[in-house]
């Protein structure tokens, strides 16, 4: 497995080993070693659940800092369509653009306006009769890593087509090289504002290959506070124009990309428990007779990222509002067919996280002793061992990654069997000491 670069990191010296996270990581990614959480770097996904929930902040996203548009002669912003959801008593998106160039940006390209494009090519390529259904949207890097570590049947299923951040990556440095052609390619720089920590991951690992257009990634969080104070500035004068749509804004919300694709067979889901759910039933052909399947790993979709900072649901009905007079989709292919630089050039492959060993008969042997082993535990799922199951603390052992006696639930059941058996001995002994006393008395009687 390849060095895999995450955008999930921890600050040991915030945590404090509560166990919160343990409990709602998604792929089990995490333990408690030493009274502090550790991160499993196969098995993470950067979904982003444990910064939702940890209690003492000690978890957080990486991601380039907001000064990296300094870095280059020209830089050029992907508003990513959650970032417009973010501010009240927004009522045209022109002010957010007309905000972006004043915080330094040469020039805005919406990943809105991508999103469209890939809308139509979607269309397009589920009428195909030669495609494995239902397609899954390739759209949250999250799910996609998930797919690609347990669903090895499911892998074939995922869109090939890039993402609208790839596409519009794309189409902003072609853009800019054709205004400015006295730039090469070092001199721009194209900055992806996200609103989470998956597609942070998804840029840092080039999972675009040789077309990842994108230099740096900044957060939504970081950008709003900048942005809120110089909108206030120039609240009164007039804002740039928009070039998104109905279509494009709606995919940062759940359904704004299957409602997209003008087909009623589509399935959309959101909360990475629910997507898993999803997966689980299409993997078992629980679910047949579908086109098309989109998922997003956060509530509500890109609006619930990690990174943002509206509550998902409040920055959806902001959306409704900015859609209300937005035209459905000015973005639309020139032709009838999906342009081959728009296509992933790295296909999806099964990449086990829970592979226990190479060798197939070792691995069979573990698995029995991790059966084995599940079988004597309480099976409380308490996580006061440092994993978040039996089963998971059980494969640990296995491994040799920690040992039996951390299951409080048994050592506990061990101490009153061990004072149990103590209270025997100290009865037994007391009648053994009240028979020698009475022997006793009877011989200093007898010789007396």
């Amino acid at each position: 497995m390849k060095d895999y670069k995450h955008s999930v990191s921890l600050d040991v010296s915030k945590c404090q080993g509560c166990t919160t996270c343990l409990k709602r990581c998604p792929t089990e990614a995490i333990r408690i070693r030493d009274g502090r959480a550790v991160i499993s770097s196969a098995r993470c996904i950067d979904c982003g659940e444990c910064i939702k929930v940890c209690p003492y902040k000690a978890k957080k996203a990486t991601h380039d800092p907001l000064s990296c548009i300094h870095d280059y002669k020209y830089t050029v912003a992907l508003p990513a369509p959650s970032l417009y959801g973010q501010f009240d008593n927004m009522d045209n998106i022109g002010y957010i653009i007309r905000g972006l160039h004043d915080m330094g940006f040469d020039d805005v390209f919406e990943v809105a306006c991508a999103a469209e494009l890939v809308s139509a090519y979607t269309r397009l390529y589920i009428k195909r009769n030669n495609i494995p259904k239902p397609v899954i949207s390739s759209a949250c890097p999250a799910i996609t890593r998930l797919i690609s570590m347990n669903y090895p049947m499911l892998c074939e299923n995922i869109m090939p087509i890039l993402p609208p951040v790839d596409i519009a990556a794309h189409l902003a440095r072609e853009k800019a090289k054709r205004e400015h052609p006295e730039l090469s390619d070092e001199d721009i720089g194209i900055i992806f504002i996200s609103p989470c920590p998956a597609k942070v991951s998804y840029v840092k690992n080039d999972f675009a290959g040789e077309r990842n257009y994108i230099d740096a990634t900044i957060s939504v969080r970081d950008v709003y506070f900048e942005l809120i104070d110089k909108m206030k500035r120039r609240q009164d004068e007039p804002y740039e124009s928009t070039e998104s749509g109905m279509v494009g804004i709606g995919w940062a919300s759940t359904g704004g990309e299957s409602t997209a694709i003008f087909n009623e067979r589509y399935l959309a889901a959101d909360g990475i428990e629910n997507c898993i759910r999803v997966l689980d039933q299409i993997d078992n052909e629980d679910i047949t007779n579908l086109d098309f399947v989109e998922l997003n790993a956060c509530s509500g979709g890109c609006v619930g990222g990690a990174m943002t900072v509206a509550n998902p649901y409040i920055a959806q009905a902001r959306l409704q509002i900015l859609k209300r007079y937005l035209p459905v989709s000015p973005n639309r292919p020139v032709s009838d067919y999906i342009p081959d630089e728009f296509y992933n050039e790295n296909e999806v492959e099964y990449n086990p996280y829970n592979l226990l060993s190479e060798d197939r008969a070792t691995a069979l042997r573990m698995m029995s002793d991790i059966e084995s082993i599940t079988e004597g535990l309480p099976k409380l799922d308490c996580g006061s061992c440092g994993a978040p199951t039996c089963m998971a603390f059980a494969e640990d052992i296995v491994k040799g990654e920690t040992s039996a006696d951390e299951c409080t639930v048994i050592m506990r059941m061990l101490f009153h069997e061990y004072l149990e058996q103590h209270k025997e001995k100290d009865k037994q002994q007391e009648i053994l000491r009240k028979i020698s006393s009475i022997k006793d008395g009877k011989t200093q009687k007898s010789e007396g």
